[in-house]
């Protein structure tokens, strides 16, 4: 199973002429190879571009994406990254996401499939990182 960032989803749902080949190869391959999922936090970054639930529901399952939900310990680890990045200059702004999603990625022990590898690489080291 791979966690899979919001970034790569929204390429082939919007057709991103840069990315969208790529990212739709990537959510293709990794399918076959054991499987897709995105958490909680994820979801309500992609219902940004969707209407209904049923209409964020329609394009996850065709992409063939499982929602998980994240464990206690992922949550926990998301607040210590993140109290780490604001300890070291980092600002507020739009970043908290990115800590749930790497720390569920790391407590699950699941590889991340994302265009956006340097905050994960930074607080979570140990994540399998799957970019461009």
């Amino acid at each position: 199973m791979t966690l899979v960032d919001s970034n790569i989803l929204f390429d082939p749902f919007t057709d991103d002429p840069r990315w969208a080949g790529w990212s739709a190869n990537q959510l293709d391959r990794l399918a076959l190879a054991g499987g897709l999922a995105i958490n909680d936090v994820i979801y309500s970054e992609l219902s940004v571009r969707f209407e209904t639930v049923d209409a964020v529901d329609e394009a996850l399952s065709y992409a063939r994406v499982e929602l998980l939900q994240m464990p206690r310990g992922a949550l926990f680890l998301a607040g210590k990254a993140y109290r780490r990045y604001r300890s070291s200059g980092g600002t507020r702004t739009g970043v908290l996401s990115d800590f749930f999603i790497g720390a569920h990625a790391a407590a699950a022990q699941l590889p991340l499939l994302t265009r956006d590898p340097t905050r994960y690489r930074s607080y979570f080291p140990s994540i399998r990182l799957i970019t461009p």
